[in-house]
């Protein structure tokens, strides 16, 4: 198989674009280093804490999209079996759960393989990630809280209302 040779050096650090888009959207940001940047987005059910990194090595943005809250441990196996669930649904990115820190979080990579990133693939990536948070975050509230089942929680959170009263 033939590989295509990187006859170019990267112009662009894929985090200024991310950097850019967020500007658009008035998302304060905090730019931890040259290749990671950090914000807290407000979505209908929570604040979402999103981290961007760029891993030259495997020119690939990376996004973690964490959750304001945290999973006692007597929920953590239900948790797991909500996120298999989730993660079986998903056709991009995947939830995770850091279990020492308790934490749920949706991860997912946009690999360029030698290419520039732009700013739709860069808005792509961080819709990708705060729609999946949004859709799934009550069914991760209903395990948590409410004490829910995996499978009446997931069910719980994917009933649409369709039209209004």
């Amino acid at each position: 198989m033939a590989t295509a040779e990187a006859g170019y050096a990267r112009m662009t650090n894929p985090v200024d674009i991310v950097e850019q888009v967020a500007a658009a959207h008035d998302w304060p940001t905090e730019r931890t280093n040259e290749d990671e940047l950090t914000m807290t987005i407000a979505g209908t059910w929570a604040d979402y804490h999103v981290s961007l990194n760029w891993r030259a090595d495997l020119e690939s943005l990376h996004i973690a999209c964490a959750f304001d809250f945290k999973v006692p441990d007597t929920r953590l196996n239900e948790i797991y079996r909500l996120v298999a669930q989730i993660n079986e649904q998903l056709w991009l990115g995947h939830f995770d759960i850091w279990a020492g820190e308790g934490l749920i979080m949706y991860r997912h990579g946009l690999m360029l393989n030698s290419a520039t990133a732009n700013p739709s693939q860069c808005e792509a990536l961080l819709r990708s990630g705060l729609e999946a948070c949004e859709r799934y975050y009550q069914a991760f509230q209903f395990v948590v809280w409410a004490g829910k089942d995996s499978r009446h929680a997931l069910a719980s959170a994917m009933f649409e209302t369709e039209g209004r009263a």
